[in-house]
């Protein structure tokens, strides 16, 4: 889909080019990369105040059932069967080598919201969705109803004054803490919140139907705190954060071992625990716990100004090729390039120095640990 009368558009296509967004292909859907403000202004207004993302291309669905927890943990090696009602967990689909097909957000509905969310709400990434929502009705379907929810919209309210704007359309957001949501009326639309995001600061993700999104998208933007911002600041600000992107940082040929994303699986989901395995690669996950992967998945500084772009090849002093990286920006908080990439084992601890290739030079670079600027979600 490149042609953009075959793209997909979110209900706030119209809204983003009244506000001069420059609009790309992104998994198939046309998105706003950037508005006129620019991508630096606007990450530095989510770090500072507020930004808006339109985030309706991602897939949302509900598993209605009373087997539905139990169903999901044969696809995923997380805790879903103990995941408290209004909680939400990171999860991920694996294959049978242990390579992650997909990341994706679960979380419980409690009470009234179980009605309208199912038993289980999951949000997947736009680019996998499909196959997704195929898995789950292929592997799960038969256990429990496996709804996807299309009429959806998504937006991300996002930065250290998200709150402050948002509970002036319902003080009761205010009660919510990280990784947990609830169902509250904003803008007089029924709203699924969350208290999550994917920028590192303090935010909400908010399921609203797409009758009701822009006018919602309105009354956010009406908030002096909130301006909008695009797939541009949304990558740089996730990747300052130190969080994966899927498939650039994570896909079928990582596994959650060596990407660093241990501290998603529960101690019940491992070897030895009361529901240890049963998802698919779970020997090939259990035996890099056990002996160690090979590489890593690392956080990258540069030492000079040049950023150092994903696929840029990494060698050691000698020129041993090290690896190649996976996302890389000019960090526009930390005011130094900043990159992802798995490196063998011996050359992941932090302070290792290793060398990008850039344009015929090899410019230094130091193995540091992240989150680059630090995570300041709200825990209560």
């Amino acid at each position: 889909m490149s042609d953009a009368a075959d793209l997909f558009q979110t209900p706030l296509h119209a809204l983003h080019l009244e506000l001069g967004a420059r609009m790309v292909p992104f998994a198939g859907y046309a998105m706003p990369v950037q508005y006129p403000s620019g991508l630096m202004a606007e990450h530095r207004q989510c770090r500072e105040a507020a930004a808006l993302f339109d985030v309706s291309h991602m897939g949302q669905l509900r598993l209605i059932g009373a087997d539905a927890a139990a169903a999901l943990e044969t696809l995923v090696p997380v805790d879903v069967i103990d995941l408290p009602a209004g909680k939400q967990r990171y999860a991920f689909f694996t294959n049978d080598e242990g390579g992650l097909l997909d990341d994706l957000m679960i979380t419980r509905p409690a009470g009234d919201a179980a009605a309208a969310f199912g038993d289980l709400f999951v949000v997947v990434n736009a680019g996998c969705k499909d196959a997704d929502i195929a898995h789950l009705q292929a592997r799960i379907g038969s256990r429990c109803t496996v709804q996807p929810l299309p009429e959806r919209a998504l937006l991300a309210l996002q930065g250290p004054q998200a709150v402050t704007a948002l509970s002036r359309l319902n003080p009761g957001v205010a009660t919510l803490t990280f990784m947990t949501g609830g169902l509250f009326t904003l803008a007089g639309a029924e709203c699924f919140v969350t208290r999550s995001g994917y920028t590192g600061e303090d935010g909400f993700e908010i399921s609203v139907h797409e009758s009701q999104a822009m006018a919602l998208a309105r009354a956010l933007l009406a908030e002096p705190e909130v301006k909008p911002a695009g797939l541009g600041a949304r990558d740089t600000l996730r990747l300052e954060a130190g969080l994966c992107l899927y498939g650039h940082d994570i896909d079928t040929t990582t596994n959650p071992v060596e990407a660093a994303l241990t501290w998603a699986i529960q101690k019940v989901r491992r070897a030895g625990g009361a529901r240890a395995g049963g998802y698919p690669g779970a020997a090939v996950i259990d035996a890099q716990f056990a002996n160690g992967p090979t590489r890593k998945r690392v956080g990258l500084v540069g030492k000079e100004r040049a950023p150092v772009r994903e696929g840029t090849a990494l060698v050691a002093a000698d020129g041993t090729p090290l690896g190649t990286v996976t996302s890389g920006t000019l960090g526009p908080t930390v005011n130094t390039p900043v990159a992802m990439a798995y490196l063998p084992v011996a050359h992941a601890a932090v302070g290792t120095e290793v060398f990008a290739e850039v344009r015929g030079k090899r410019l230094p670079m130091t193995v540091a640990a992240m989150p680059f600027t630090p995570n300041r979600y709200y825990r209560g």
